[in-house]
């Protein structure tokens, strides 16, 4: 891999500058995590490669702990909610309710839980909807008990940014989100490929997965911010043990990283949508390279971090992704179905498995709900899906 000798990266006031400072010792205390990383659930079609495949490429890794069986199954408990528009990002406060944000609207809106009343909380200001681009991934603050704090990544008029909003419960419906405080600026925009999720990892840490925009350099160009999965403080500054030195880069060579989440050993797993060939579900590695747009899928370049599955473009489109029972849970676009990824450690232990297929129409993002049970949310308003097949919503599955 090629390493160069300074990496830039985007700052709170959105200027890049090139980082060389050491971290304050006082942040050190989070150690790195040892982490490494669209769509059928009928037969292959005849003489064409299985449509999804596991690998056992160079950041899998078999483990000491069991791994989970392999099949699975999936039950839909009920409807939580519907009627939602251009749903996009999801998380759960504490206490259980559901936050969702509408990608087009710029909206965040408040799920009960238990009764479904779904209450616009507010409108986050200087979204720019278009095209993929809006307001995408919500994650709440780790001192969310406290603070209150929402953080949202969107497009802006001019970039992909991450702001934090406070959630104020007191202020009328539709008044309740404060005003957006920039934590991180200039992430390259387009059209395609904004990437757009966020989450926070164990360790504290701001992760977000960043796309190429469609303009294939940028993934492998550890100076830009496009095509990569980036890990920061809370307040925006590269991470403490990040792999490249006064940078928020974690990895990079990804096209366009839409799902983000941590097993139990607090290995992190991404997924990642192809162009023509192969969707990815990938382990990461800090400092990996996943070979984009060099390679797609599986590479025999053992330079590139290979996929723990991949599937056919036209059976896949992953979005976001949970682990839940030992298995990864991936929402599949374009492929209208719900995958499950069996693990022994980052490795899959037996082939994919789908679960609602074309059933609910698009899927656009899962989250864990507790007791083996998992919220899922479509997407078929999203401008490519098919409202006919029902309006978004929200539903509970229970999970094995």
């Amino acid at each position: 891999m090629r390493r160069g000798a300074a990496v830039v990266s985007a700052g709170r006031k959105g200027t890049v500058i090139v980082r060389r400072r050491a971290v304050p010792a006082v942040l050190a205390v989070t150690a790195l995590l040892l982490t490494a990383g669209c769509s059928s659930g009928g037969g292959d079609a005849p003489g064409r490669t299985p449509a999804a495949t596991v690998s056992g490429g160079s950041t899998a890794s078999r483990s000491t702990e069991p791994a989970a069986p392999a099949k699975g199954s999936a039950t839909v408990l009920r409807t939580v909610a519907k009627g939602l528009k251009s749903p996009w990002g999801l998380a759960v406060l504490p206490g259980g309710d559901l936050l969702v944000s509408s990608r087009d609207e710029a909206t965040i809106s408040r799920i009960d839980a238990k009764t479904g009343r779904t209450t616009v909380l507010g409108t986050v200001p200087g979204v720019s909807p278009a095209g993929e681009g809006g307001l995408l991934g919500i994650a709440p603050s780790p001192g969310y008990a406290t603070d209150h704090m929402i953080y949202a990544y969107f497009t802006s008029a001019s970039d992909n940014r991450i702001v934090r909003v406070r959630y104020d419960e007191r202020e009328p419906a539709g008044e309740r989100l404060g005003a957006p405080d920039t934590v991180f600026k200039g992430i390259p925009k387009g059209a395609i490929h904004n990437g757009g999720r966020i989450a926070f990892g164990p360790d504290g840490m701001l992760y977000a997965g960043t796309g190429e925009t469609g303009q294939r350099g940028l993934a492998r160009d550890r100076s830009s911010l496009g095509g990569k999965i980036l890990r920061m403080t809370p307040d925006g500054e590269p991470a403490p043990g990040n792999p490249f030195p006064g940078s928020v880069v974690y990895s990079y060579g990804h096209r366009n990283v839409q799902g983000l989440a941590w097993d139990g050993h607090q290995r992190l797993f991404a997924s990642e949508f192809g162009q023509d060939t192969w969707d990815e579900l990938n382990a990461v590695k800090p400092g990996g390279d996943y070979g984009w747009p060099e390679a797609e899928g599986r590479s025999s370049d053992a330079g590139f971090q290979d996929p723990v599955a991949q599937w056919h473009t036209d059976e896949a489109s992953p979005s976001g992704i949970a682990q839940v029972n030992g298995a990864i849970w991936m929402a599949g676009l374009r492929g209208e179905r719900l995958w499950r990824v069996p693990l022994d450690g980052t490795s899959a232990s037996a082939a994919p498995q789908a679960f609602l297929t074309g059933t609910y129409g698009r899927l656009r993002t899962v989250a864990p709900a507790g007791d083996g049970r998992l919220w899922l949310v479509t997407s078929n308003t999203d401008g490519r899906g098919t409202p006919e097949k029902g309006d978004d919503r929200v539903l509970e599955l229970q999970v094995r």
